[in-house]
């Protein structure tokens, strides 16, 4: 949608919610200041052809209807367990996992079921999965996985000088602190999923 697409489907989605019926076209042209009916037209035949709205009984008042939308999942692949905790051997699995398109931004993106309690305080449990994007980079604080000497392990990234500090978010468990050439990102983390 466009923003002024955006706009207008906002105002009669509102609309519906408020009153329980939708607004006719001189309400729309009304609050959108448009000079003619046409205008109005055009914005809900855009809107009807992204398949947002419906109008079931063609241009009488009131009679357009919401169009619920199933959020889009995509398969993103499993490719095994990232240790919240001490690091351990890096073990692929090949599996596909559906994820809301949502919680995606470009390409390049994986999952990892997490084994441990390093990252409880930050929500991410034993059991659980989380959505990594693919990047070599990451910002100090972001949740990133991380291979150390080949053994994989999930933990918050700061680098510090010429070594980076991997922090768990449990008070239990101490820091990581490695050289950078030991050290190779896999990715950061974007999601998590929890199955039940």
């Amino acid at each position: 949608m466009t923003p002024k697409q955006q706009r207008v489907y906002q105002f009669i989605r509102d609309y519906i919610r408020t009153y329980g019926y939708s607004p006719s076209y001189d309400e729309i042209r009304e609050h959108f200041n448009l000079r003619s009916y046409n205008s109005v037209q055009k914005y809900l035949k855009q809107l009807e052809s992204k398949g947002f709205i419906r109008s079931p009984w063609g241009n009488m008042k009131r009679a357009l209807e919401l169009v619920e939308r199933a959020p889009r999942a995509l398969s993103i692949p499993l490719l095994g367990t990232v240790a919240a905790g001490r690091p351990i051997e890096a073990i692929e699995v090949s599996e596909e996992v559906e994820v809301p398109e949502g919680f995606l931004s470009g390409e390049g993106h994986f999952i990892l079921k997490v084994k441990g309690d390093s990252m409880v305080a930050d929500g991410i449990n034993d059991g659980d999965l989380v959505v990594v994007k693919k990047q070599e980079t990451a910002e100090n604080g972001q949740t990133v996985v991380a291979l150390i000497d080949g053994e994989v392990t999930i933990k918050r990234f700061y680098r510090r000088g010429e070594k980076v500090q991997l922090a768990p978010a449990n008070e239990a468990l101490a820091p990581i602190l490695v050289d950078g050439d030991r050290l190779k990102l896999e990715g950061v983390v974007v999601a998590l999923m929890r199955r039940y």
